[in-house]
């Protein structure tokens, strides 16, 4: 028995160095790595919801299929919105109309104002002209019944004179008639020669020719007073016309004074033209706004893919009822990374940098390389959605979680997925 001890010991103490060898390598190996269990890859998920409601026309994908960033993925049901945009356009249409005539308008007020206030201007000078006519023809006027009043004097003085010649005339003939009596009764008594009888004759036919020349005298006379009144009548009616028509030109100066104070709001008439218009512009620019907010809710329609990823959690079928912001589907991008919650005992000496080699549960036959990318500032307890408060209680020190964020050093491998929730156990190495 004592010959088989040395094959005993030999073996042991080969067992024991090689125990004591993979001691230290596990010993040195734990001082300058850190590893956990609590670790799992991360990523984008990223949730499409419409910006419309409506009823699905058509889906263009299928779970877990791969899509570019930009291709179609959902279309709503676009007729109500394509009638909403043809009513807004047809409004707009309107609107532009609108805003053209305000144009014109103001044009238009701006020239025919000027022209008012050109025009009115002309009729308050005309107007003022026609009554210094009118008071000329007046004057005149009531000079010419003044002229026709002293022809009536004189016409009637001409008359009395005429009149007392005929009374001279008759009072002259009828003693030349009387003198032709007694010179007959004397001729017939051979008293007087017939030369004297012929004498008297002649003087009382004398006397009747001028008692009848004055007599035709006075008709005469009669007629010019006549005349001379029916003058001085005419004359009157035409200085009462000629008042008249003083009183009318005058009303016509206050009707184109009128009418160049109405001409004078021109500036008023052109602000509210101009008002008209900016209102007619910014009806335009809402109705400009509204097109193109119907524009865009129609092209909330059509949902295209933000990214590139794979669809996940398709939860809509054809011909369902959406509303806005409602869950359609994932979409996962391609990148990922690894979220490891190291105990705060174990980041003291973790930097970001530092090397990783991150094993995947689902492919242990494979090392996968990355680096420390960042520390969270704050335990994960501390952003949960309860965080705890240890001052209000029983308070039992329990050792934290600390997120680190952990990124791949080689590119996507399209045998190995990677997705996110996936348990990893990363080694990282502190020193």
């Amino acid at each position: 028995m004592q010959l088989k001890r040395p094959n005993v010991i030999i073996p042991a103490a080969i067992l024991l160095l090689i125990a004591i060898v993979l001691g230290v390598r596990y010993w040195l190996h734990s001082r300058s790595h850190e590893s956990t269990d609590d670790a799992f890859i991360d990523g984008h998920i990223i949730q499409v919801s419409p910006k419309a409601s409506g009823y699905i026309a058509k889906i263009y994908v299928t779970d877990n299929q791969q899509v570019n960033a930009g291709d179609l993925i959902v279309e709503l049901d676009a007729r109500d919105y394509e009638v909403r945009l043809r009513q807004a356009q047809a409004a707009l249409d309107a609107g532009l109309a609108k805003q053209n005539e305000a144009k014109t308008n103001v044009t238009l007020t701006r020239a025919t104002s000027s022209a008012a206030v050109q025009q009115a201007r002309a009729t308050v000078r005309r107007s003022q002209s026609d009554v210094e006519s009118q008071r000329a023809a007046a004057a005149s006027a009531a000079s010419g019944a003044n002229r026709a009043s002293a022809a009536v004097t004189t016409a009637e003085a001409n008359l009395a004179q005429a009149r007392s010649q005929v009374v001279a005339a008759q009072a002259e003939s009828t003693r030349a008639n009387a003198d032709v009596s007694r010179y007959r009764e004397l001729f017939s008594k051979d008293e007087v020669s017939k030369q004297q009888l012929d004498q008297a004759v002649a003087a009382a036919k004398t006397a009747g020719a001028e008692l009848e020349s004055v007599r035709q005298r006075v008709a005469a006379a009669q007629a010019q007073v006549d005349e001379a009144r029916a003058a001085q009548d005419a004359a009157a009616q035409t200085a009462q016309r000629a008042r008249t028509q003083i009183g009318g030109a005058q009303a016509g100066v206050s009707e184109s004074l009128g009418r160049l104070a109405q001409a004078n709001t021109a500036p008023q008439e052109i602000a509210v033209s101009e008002a008209q218009a900016a209102t007619a512009n910014a009806t335009t620019e809402q109705l400009r706004a509204q097109v193109a907010q119907a524009e865009l809710e129609l092209s909330y329609t059509k949902i295209y893919a933000p990214e590139a990823g794979r669809v996940t959690r398709k939860s809509v079928e054809e011909g369902a009822l959406v509303q806005i912001g409602q869950p359609l589907l994932a979409i996962v991008p391609g990148e990922v990374w690894v979220t490891a919650n190291f105990k705060e005992s174990q980041i003291g000496r973790m930097a970001p940098g530092q090397s990783v080699e991150i094993t995947v549960d689902a492919y242990p036959d494979k090392v996968f390389k990355g680096h420390v990318d960042s520390i969270q500032a704050g335990t994960g307890a501390r952003f949960s959605l309860i965080p705890p408060e240890n001052a209000t209680g029983n308070y039992v020190k329990v050792v934290q979680r600390v997120p680190v964020k952990i990124v791949f050093d080689e590119p996507p491998d399209p045998k190995r997925m990677l997705a996110p929730g996936m348990s990893v156990v990363p080694e990282v190495a502190i020193r």
